[in-house]
């Protein structure tokens, strides 16, 4: 590899000293404490943990690298309307708070699933919404680690194998040594380099222009503030009804009902911490997506001033590249590409670590749980039975510390398979990536179908609760793969290029540093447009090279979604026009900030409908527990005990 393409001692001693930090706090959260001697202790943190570093969890386990480099080229290209995402955002916060925190914390759950045999008696119910989670979640952290890899890559030359290897094993190293406290803690870490990287570029930027009263100029001269579009078709890809409702729900499950969120929130004390912790997630979004929004609008205008856009002249060739080039040409004093990378790294470690946790807690107390019965005395036996001499010094340990060493090789299980994920994906690529996407996608939608049809709908009984989610599945799943036929061409705002030609030379100085530091500098198209073109909850990514989601469940992602499957924004291409489209083609043509609404839509009309030829279901105390109604939320305590129902 050129030495062009090398980091610089000090970008390497900063990438490197940030990771090993990260792996610090794992290890000393294995000998602090309980020493995550108990599943109680390794899963959930005795409920016992601190308020504002769950709170920063919660916010950085949706947030990844795509908000670093997705929101930024969004408001650079097509202006600042996409800033209305966040007030979406703020109201999801408050209605997760006001509905779902008091409904899911009281039952103190491990898993959300276990909500879903509570409220529906079904055990088939509760499997396939585990199931499907967990394939979801795998395929999402596989993906998850290509952005900082193929950073790492063109940066210094490092292979993306060996990133995938390297982000596996330091999420695995620190959440098997120290369990939801290490991820939580190191959470709390990423989101603080996270939001220093975007801030960095911000100051830079804005300074470089002459303050931001410049940079409002400049964004207002080029056409790129623009706020107010209350056009109400829904097959236009960002309105103010879409971002700001669409965006509410979006994000309303995934920080009120994925499994992330209330393993977090229901690690801590009380109610009342578990929904300050929720809510400070509004100053937590307003923080890192403002800047990431500043960040591409005080760009956007020092290129304006130097008058040679980088996209429209050709110096690179996505646009989500815009952040690295700039990092490169402004910013390429010794350390600040290493902090840059480390960001990026910051973000999707953030998000694996977060996804193997809820992993390991799913696949526990639905899985394993339940099929080796969990007797202490039968845990010794089945384990003692599989693995004979081998794990003899095991069987002298405390049947809890089983257990817990149980759940530990749960996290290096999901550790290996979502780099395994990740090969897969690189290697095969093309349909298979697709329908992973489609899937994930579509499983958000399925699986707050569930949370929706339980909470809300009190006379929706276990086959309708198993039946409307699968339709909504289906339905999704067959719009996402039939959107990839009328995905329409690249639109984005006039952009100064008067000055280009006389900077040529400057320039070829330029990409010469930008193959050296930006993280998309030599990565194929496919690769570029794979990471970054994310759409979150939707089926659908539209790009001329490949089209991806990540789905929170962030985001995504989908309205509950998952993991972080509910992140950020696609930024690649925009439907131009689509007056011209009849019949389904309208319909595949929805803007992703729909697709939740709709998934939800189906999964109730078909839940409900399923629930009423079957029989309505006869309420009973056993059930009523776990459904909100006009004037309360009616639930039992953790024993599961139907004698101590508790009504609120």
């Amino acid at each position: 590899m050129e030495d062009s393409q090398k980091f610089e001692i000090a970008d390497w001693a900063v990438f490197i000293i940030i990771l090993i930090i990260s792996a610090s706090i794992g290890i000393y959260h294995a000998f602090s404490g309980g020493r995550q001697k108990t599943t109680k202790e390794f899963l959930m943190g005795n409920r016992k943990m601190s308020l504002l570093p769950v709170a920063a969890s919660i916010l950085v386990s949706f947030l990844s690298a795509i908000l670093i480099l997705g929101a930024p080229a969004e408001m650079y290209t097509r202006g600042t309307q996409y800033y209305l995402y966040l007030f979406g955002q703020m109201l999801a916060v408050v209605l997760a708070t006001v509905l779902f925190v008091p409904l899911f914390y009281p039952l103190k759950l491990t898993s959300m699933y276990e909500y879903v045999e509570l409220r529906f008696k079904s055990r088939a119910t509760r499997l396939t919404a585990t199931g499907i989670n967990i394939v979801s979640t795998l395929i999402y952290t596989g993906i998850a680690s290509f952005a900082p890899a193929t950073a790492l890559n063109a940066a210094s030359g490092f292979p993306e194998w060996g990133s995938f290897i390297l982000i596996g094993f330091v999420c695995t190293f620190y959440t098997f040594m120290g369990g939801i406290k290490a991820v939580v803690w190191v959470d709390a870490f990423q989101a603080l380099i996270m939001l220093s990287g975007l801030l960095t570029i911000v100051i830079k930027a804005t300074l470089s222009v002459g303050g931001f009263g410049e940079v409002w100029r400049l964004n207002e001269e080029w056409k790129r503030i623009d706020f107010w579009n209350f056009d109400p078709d829904p097959t236009v890809r960002h309105t103010f009804w879409a971002l700001v409702i669409g965006g509410m729900i979006n994000w309303t499950g995934t920080f009120g009902a994925s499994q992330q969120s209330i393993q977090r929130f229901s690690a801590l004390s009380t109610l009342k911490q578990a929904k300050i912790a929720v809510l400070l997630n509004c100053i937590g979004l307003f923080v890192m997506s403002t800047s990431a929004c500043l960040a591409g609008v005080s760009v956007f205008a020092y290129f304006a001033m130097i008058g040679c856009d980088p996209l429209a002249s050709k110096k690179i060739k996505n646009v989500n590249q815009l952040i690295p080039y700039f990092v490169s040409e402004v910013l390429g004093y010794p350390g600040i590409p290493g902090l840059f990378i480390a960001c990026l790294f910051s973000g999707a470690l953030s998000s694996i670590s977060s996804n193997i946790s809820s992993l390991v807690a799913t696949s526990w107390e639905d899985i394993v749980k339940p099929l080796v019965k969990l007797k202490p005395q039968h845990v010794q036996t089945w384990i003692a039975k599989s693995l004979g001499k081998i794990v003899k010094p095991l069987i002298k340990l405390k049947p809890k510390h089983v257990q817990t060493w149980i759940a530990k090789s749960l996290v290096i299980l999901y550790g290996c398979l979502g780099v395994g994920v990740a090969f897969l994906v690189k290697n095969l690529g093309g349909t298979v990536l697709q329908a992973s996407l489609s899937f994930m996608g579509a499983a958000a939608g399925a699986l707050n179908g569930v949370v929706v049809l339980g909470a809300f709908f009190p006379w929706c009984n276990w086959i309708g609760a198993l039946a409307g989610p699968l339709a909504s599945y289906a339905v999704m799943m067959w719009i996402g793969i039939a959107n990839y036929s009328v995905r329409g061409a690249k639109k984005y705002l006039p952009s100064p290029t008067s000055e280009c030609s006389a900077n040529q030379n400057y320039s070829a100085e330029i990409l010469s540093a930008t193959m050296r530091y930006s993280p998309l500098g030599n990565a194929s198209n496919i690769v570029t447009d794979l990471v970054f073109s994310n759409r979150t909850d939707s089926i659908l990514y539209n790009s001329s090279d490949m089209t991806t989601i990540y789905p929170m469940l962030g985001s995504t992602s989908s309205l509950f979604s998952d993991s972080a499957f509910n992140n950020t924004t696609s930024i690649s291409l925009i439907m131009d026009s689509t007056s011209n489209l009849t019949g389904l083609d309208r319909l595949y043509s929805l803007s992703y900030l729909w697709y939740s609404t709709l998934g939800i839509i189906i999964s109730i009309a078909v839940g409900m409908l399923v629930s009423f030829l079957t029989g309505k279901i006869v309420l009973t105390p056993v059930i009523s527990m776990v459904f909100y109604t006009r004037h309360n939320y009616m639930y039992i305590n953790s024993s599961r005990d139907v004698s101590k129902l508790s009504h609120r």
